[in-house]
């Protein structure tokens, strides 16, 4: 990719970010937050979920 297409692109996010209404970022920002995977799952992956899950059936 060169250094004008990157530009190019750079310009594109930013001109159809700041399109889009105040408070639908908000809300979208809101929403992404909500639906974030948890700390553990996020870093972790599915291990300490498996080992949450042995340690109840016990």
């Amino acid at each position: 990719m060169s250094t004008n297409d990157y530009i190019k692109y750079l310009t594109q996010q930013f001109v159809t970010y700041f399109e889009v209404p105040k408070s639908v970022r908000k809300e979208q920002r809101k929403h992404k937050k909500e639906n974030r995977p948890t700390f553990l799952s996020q870093w972790f992956g599915i291990i300490p979920f498996a080992i949450s899950m042995l340690l109840k059936r016990k």
